[in-house]
């Protein structure tokens, strides 16, 4: 039976004997936290702090690298000074905490009740939570192939028109993608080349800033009924690219695997890879998800020192999910994962998920990160074009937001790919359609790399330009004949459209600046959509373009510094909207959701 552990961050209005009903610290603390301190128990804890980095200057950034290093600083300035006093107190303990700056948070393995209530009782702290391992179930293996079984193109790479960029001169060269997963084999044949730490000149390996492992430690939830957590391939901390699963050097494969022999699985073979292990033998635990994508912000040296943001990878594959049901709570845990994935895009990585392997029914869509707005989730089709039957569906009801999701879809059942010890499988899975997609993004950005840190609008080249799928169901609110939907979101992703689509896109002299800021509220929008636009200059125009590109809104006036825009929508139909101001000192772009 498994062991659901919810953490709500609420008052606790049981008596707990062990502490005085006076101490108000008790009303940051979850009360399972608590009932554990109260029968002796240590817990694993995450220490979330009230101020947050205010990272609004990042939009208005477009060099890659000068995003990255604001963010990046930004973080860790607030990090350093609101953590001051809690990092006085774990030395004091002679208790060790990891600092999870990209969050404003601190994971501590094996607290006591003491250590507990001296930090939540900081005015600072804003909840103190259970730090749980989490259960991934992973892909599902269909049939193992050997090597000698190959074909030349694999079907999902074909599938999405991989190989007509690659014939246009664009294989993803001078992009580096990146992966949180079971870890990765770096010297299988079909990744080796293609490992960014792989020097070939005189074959020779650096796997600082290319490879983080964030287990230190067994999952209890590897453990058998006497005890044993059994033997991890990889051990702890392991000092270079090591797969304790095989599910990560699968998806690695999708994206930029490629022997040089003709065994072609992967979309984009000319990028370069870089990764992060995040699960224990399939388990992790939202620290270790959180300190990988900070990883990603900034690649470190071995020693998790000396965080560079100029070698952060431009897009990130994440085919896995926290289970809402074992830990991972809207109200808590799931927001710093949320967090997370907010300022990991704001420094420019594009963070590319898998939407979850719990269809085929409606609002299915329930693990944390693949509902999250700022997340671009990713659903399976099968080699026909059909729905594989394992895929989440739309719309989130986790939040309450009825959100749309997933955004796009690619091939995900039986894709071959590596797998450790130099050999390829079939499995099936969202795991297996989110690769394709991080692919086409390094495609793209190796035809248009001044792109690179755009990750709304590489978004928007995807979903505008995917090939439509429909369906005959419809999940709340949408119809399966729509587009988007919440079967396959906008449809399935397609390569070559989308790099045409980047190459057709005109950047205006002002490009490095930039500086136009757009907000939209409410979003979701029902009777009107009210836009605040600051740093506008001269002639402007708002347009507002319905999915299928019909201009639906158009208004045209002379700015000033700031301005609202309100835009009527009683008279819309449901679905999603993309808006752009143009001004004569730039541009800006969004999407809105009409109820």
């Amino acid at each position: 039976m498994k062991k659901y552990i919810f953490c709500f961050c609420l008052f606790c209005t049981f008596s707990i004997q062990l502490f005085s009903q006076n101490n108000a610290w008790r009303n940051k603390v979850a009360p399972e936290i608590l009932a554990a301190f109260n029968r002796g128990e240590q817990a694993d804890l995450l220490v979330a702090f009230e101020e947050q980095a205010d990272l609004n200057r990042a939009t208005t950034i477009h060099s890659k690298s000068a995003k990255a290093h604001y963010v990046f600083s930004r973080l860790q300035e607030t990090s350093r000074r609101t953590q001051a006093r809690a990092m006085e107190i774990l030395q004091r303990h002679n208790a060790a905490g990891n600092t999870l700056f990209l969050v404003n948070a601190l994971a501590i393995s094996k607290a006591d009740a003491t250590l507990a209530q001296q930090l939540a009782a900081l005015p600072e702290v804003r909840f103190v939570c259970y730090d749980p391992w989490v259960y991934f179930s992973g892909a599902s293996e269909t049939t193992v192939e050997s090597v000698t079984e190959r074909n030349s193109i694999e079907w999902g790479v074909d599938n999405v028109g991989a190989p007509a960029v690659w014939a246009l001169g664009y294989d993803g060269q001078g992009i580096t993608v990146g992966g949180a997963d079971t870890g990765y084999e770096w010297g299988h044949p079909a990744l080796k080349a293609h490992y960014r730490g792989w020097n070939p000149a005189d074959s020779s390996a650096e796997h600082q800033y290319n490879w983080h492992d964030a287990i230190r430690e067994y999952s209890p939830l590897n453990f058998d009924t006497l005890g044993n957590p059994g033997v991890n391939p990889c051990g702890f901390d392991s000092p270079q690219p090591c797969d304790d699963n095989r599910h990560g050097t699968h998806t690695m494969g999708t994206i930029a695997g490629d022997d040089g022999m003709g065994n072609q699985i992967g979309v984009a073979p000319g990028a370069k890879w870089i990764g992060c292990r995040n699960m224990e033998r399939g388990f992790g635990k939202p620290s270790s998800y959180i300190e990988c994508f900070q990883w990603f912000l900034a690649p470190t040296d071995l020693g998790g020192l000396n965080a560079d943001p100029d070698k952060a990878p431009h897009v990130i594959n994440n085919s896995w999910y926290c289970d809402y049901i074992e830990g991972c709570t809207d109200t808590t845990v799931n927001e710093l994962i949320h967090d997370a994935v907010i300022n990991l895009k704001k420094s420019g990585v594009m963070v590319v998920v898998s939407n979850g392997n719990f269809g085929k029914e409606c609002a299915t869509t329930s693990g944390a990160p693949a509902y999250f707005e700022e997340s671009f989730s990713v659903g399976s089709i099968q080699i026909t074009n059909e729905i594989s039957n394992f895929s989440s569906r739309g719309p989130v009801i986790i939040d309450g937001s009825d959100r749309l999701k997933p955004n796009i879809s690619a091939p995900g059942s039986d894709v071959r790919s590596s797998v450790p010890n130099g050999n390829y499988e079939l499995l099936s899975g969202t795991s297996m359609a989110g690769p394709h997609v991080v692919g086409v993004v390094a495609l793209i950005l190796s035809a248009r790399p001044d792109l690179a840190g755009e990750v709304d609008l590489l978004e928007d080249f995807i979903e505008q330009t995917a090939f439509p799928l429909y369906d005959t169901i419809s999940c709340g609110t949408v119809s399966g004949s729509l587009i988007p939907n919440n079967t396959f979101g906008f449809g399935r992703i397609d390569a070559l459209a989308a790099v045409r689509a980047a190459l057709g896109y005109e950047i205006s002299s002002t490009r490095n600046v930039w500086p136009v800021i757009a907000t939209v509220a409410p979003n979701p929008v029902a009777a009107e959509a009210l836009f605040t636009i600051e740093n506008l200059s001269g002639k402007s125009t708002i347009e507002l373009f319905s999915a299928d590109g019909k201009l639906v809104f158009s208004q045209k006036w002379l700015a000033t510094t700031h301005e609202t825009v309100r835009i009527p929508m009683e008279k819309q139909p449901s679905g999603i909207y993309f808006w752009q101001i143009i001004a004569e000192n730039g541009v800006a772009s969004g999407k809105l959701l009409k109820e």
